[in-house]
């Protein structure tokens, strides 16, 4: 089914302007939702607000926003004052500067959206994708819409292009707030980590690869459920505590778990060479020779 336009606005670089229609890239409609019902009956329940001072429900029209500046204590705000400091929308993407496109860390990627020329932009659209797409850069600019201002990011994709909602600064904590501590590495477990990276490295990525069992597991369970089957609930399993692993022997044991996968020796790299291949041999002999995991089927009550 061929996708629905939700919007149409301007992008503008210079003097040059681009009509485009938006589309959104993502799709919610394809997340599983459940919703709240009351246990006795099945029926939906509704959701009611309720005053901690009076404890009185509270209907919508005697709601206000408030923001807390202290402990229980709000300055409010009325619908109109809100609606009175809302961004007004431009419809357009004004484009202020371009960056190289590794210049932005996706830890600032947001929503996605997918742009097609509108009506007489076929051309400058054609010719603001071909020169990202040749200078390995985007765009960056403002764009405003529902009664906010974003930035965005306008990128390369496939032939055409991708308009990226990016964060502000201060939605994205600093990886320096995190404790990292320093630690070193020696240069035979680097060796054999950089094998197994070659060994399992890939130059695509292949979305279709990866799938949600967790969305295919309810998904059963809900035809199961409609066909009146009773759902038996496993056990979960223990958690395996903080083990402590030898690391090279880690290494060498995914390598040669890697190897039999393949059928291949893996050429052996730098310093970790001669260290790695007869513990590597000795470590797929291990995995070769251990039993495969009994599977345990659950009975039905």
């Amino acid at each position: 089914m061929a996708a629905r336009s939700i919007a149409s606005l301007t992008v503008s670089f210079g003097l040059v302007s681009i009509p485009v229609k938006l589309f959104s890239a993502t799709e919610t409609s394809k997340t599983i939702s459940f919703n709240l019902l009351h246990k006795a009956c099945g029926s939906r329940l509704k959701q009611q607000y309720f005053c901690v001072k009076e404890e009185v429900p509270v209907g919508r029209e005697d709601m206000a926003k408030g923001y807390e500046f202290a402990k229980d204590q709000y300055v409010m705000f009325s619908s109109e004052e809100l609606k009175a400091m809302e961004e007004v929308g431009t419809h357009t993407a004004e484009i202020t500067e371009f960056v190289p496109l590794e210049a932005v860390d996706p830890v600032y990627f947001d929503k996605a959206y997918y742009l097609a020329p509108d009506k007489g932009g076929n051309k400058p659209y054609a010719l603001l994708a071909s020169a990202l797409r040749e200078s390995k850069r985007c765009a960056l600019g403002r764009w405003a819409a529902r009664g906010k201002q974003y930035i965005v990011m306008i990128r390369p994709a496939d032939g055409g292009l991708v308009m990226q909602q990016l964060l502000y600064a201060p939605e994205v904590r600093s990886i320096a707030d995190v404790d990292i501590p320093q630690t070193s590495v020696r240069d035979a477990e680097l060796g054999l980590a950089k094998q197994l990276i070659s060994q399992i490295s890939t130059n695509t990525f292949d979305p279709t690869k990866y799938e949600d069992e967790v969305k295919k597991r309810i998904e059963s369970a809900i035809e199961r459920k409609l066909e009146g089957q009773e759902i038996a609930v496993s056990p979960s399993a223990p958690e395996s505590g903080g083990q402590v692993i030898d690391l090279m022997e880690a290494l060498k044991a995914s390598l040669a778990k890697t190897t039999a996968k393949r059928g291949k020796a893996p050429a052996a790299t730098d310093e970790a060479a001669a260290d790695s291949k007869p513990a590597a041999r000795k470590a797929a002999k291990k995995v070769a020779d251990e039993p495969a995991p009994r599977r345990k089927v659950s009975k039905r009550a």
